[in-house]
């Protein structure tokens, strides 16, 4: 579903973060570092740009816009993708969704339940950062489990079958492990540098995020949609 996957492509994150040369870290301290990361958020802002490698089609598709993410009550989030280019709008209150496409006047409404049932609620549980990546992930490192820069890579495979999400690889800010690692009281951070997001088809999808706030406090009105007048309603089963 295209709705779907235009969700779950946000999962793939750059933020330009300090990198240490702390000494290498063991994999359960990285993944504890990233969740502990995630746990400090309560909301994110960032402009993105995004590419697409389509393997059929053998061709890219870029994409940029803006994005909000908020975590809401019990264990549901909201969250707003604003694409500049092409136009489209995605949106949810954390209990509905909306897919809004103005140059073909038409929006998809679907219930958030239905929209991330079975495997796909991990693409939901990582896109908000409500989930422990440990529970619905395999994960290894990646490689030398590290890069020139210090930084540490993993490679994430569902513990469960998903049509979103056939691996995801991220790389994880050395300088948040060592946070973590030196118990160290610091502003929150968004722990993840870089992130790849590969489906069943071989396609892959990167997104880089630019001028990130964390913790600002965004209005829950930036989570409600109004469908304007006379456009075409299609809802998703």
């Amino acid at each position: 579903m295209r709705f779907l996957k235009r969700i779950t492509i946000i999962l793939v994150i750059c933020i330009p973060t300090f990198v240490s040369t702390a000494c290498a870290a063991e994999l359960k301290e990285v993944i504890a570092a990233l969740e502990q990361g995630y746990d400090s958020l309560t909301d994110v802002q960032a402009d993105f740009t995004q590419r697409t490698s389509i393997t059929s089609m053998k061709r890219e598709e870029l994409a940029r816009g803006v994005l909000f993410i908020k975590k809401a009550s019990g264990n549901s989030s909201m969250f707003r993708f604003d694409y500049v280019k092409p136009r489209q709008l995605i949106v949810s209150d954390g209990k509905k969704a909306w897919y809004y496409l103005p140059d073909n006047n038409q929006v998809m409404v679907s219930d958030m339940a239905a929209l991330f049932a079975g495997g796909n609620g991990i693409a939901l549980n990582y896109l908000t950062g409500m989930g422990h990546i440990s529970r619905d992930f395999s994960i290894v490192f990646a490689g030398e489990g590290r890069d020139k820069k210090g930084n540490y890579i993993l490679e994430l495979t569902p513990k469960e079958p998903s049509q979103a999400i056939a691996k995801l690889q991220l790389t994880v800010a050395a300088s948040v492990v060592e946070q973590y690692q030196k118990k160290i009281k610091s502003e929150p951070l968004f722990p993840v540098i870089s992130s790849v997001v590969d489906d069943h088809l071989g396609n892959r999808t990167f997104i880089i995020l630019s001028r990130v706030k964390v913790n600002q406090g965004i209005s829950n009105s930036r989570f409600t949609f109004k469908i304007p007048k006379g456009v075409e309603i299609i809802k998703s089963k």
